[in-house]
């Protein structure tokens, strides 16, 4: 079965998140676009960590519930990230995520830059699509 590749499912519209951004402001970029995680990078683009809703989450408790003071992303974020490059396996990749692995992952390229993001969706869609090939072939 002939399979996309990363750069075919991967979306280039992420959050633009940096380290120095304060949680709250990361959270709503977040929310904006409907996004659970995403990369944390420099002012070159280049991968210095990850945030998702369960640390926005955290920090906004904090604040809102506790008076405690705003959080920056650094202080939040993980910085041991799992990374996909573009020529990264598609199906070795969806393997990977059946397990307790992230379920969106930065795409990076050569020199560590973000170029992208991918995530189970992207890839069950490029599944469900096959399967709708299959189907009509079947049929």
């Amino acid at each position: 079965m002939e399979t996309s590749s990363i750069k075919d499912l991967m979306c280039t519209r992420y959050a633009r998140i940096h380290a120095d951004m304060p949680v709250v402001e990361a959270s709503s970029n977040l929310i904006k676009l409907d996004m659970i995680g995403s990369p944390v990078t420099d002012e070159t683009g280049t991968l210095v960590g990850w945030i998702s809703e369960r640390e926005c989450l955290q920090a906004a408790l904090q604040v809102v519930y506790h008076n405690q003071r705003v959080a920056m992303v650094k202080d939040l974020m993980q910085s041991d990230v799992l990374t996909v490059t573009l020529e990264d396996d598609v199906l070795s990749l969806a393997q990977q995520m059946l397990n307790a692995k992230p379920k969106i992952y930065p795409v990076v390229d050569a020199d560590n830059k973000v170029v992208g993001v991918i995530s189970r969706r992207h890839i069950l869609n490029m599944l469900d699509e096959k399967l709708i090939e299959l189907s009509k072939k079947a049929g």
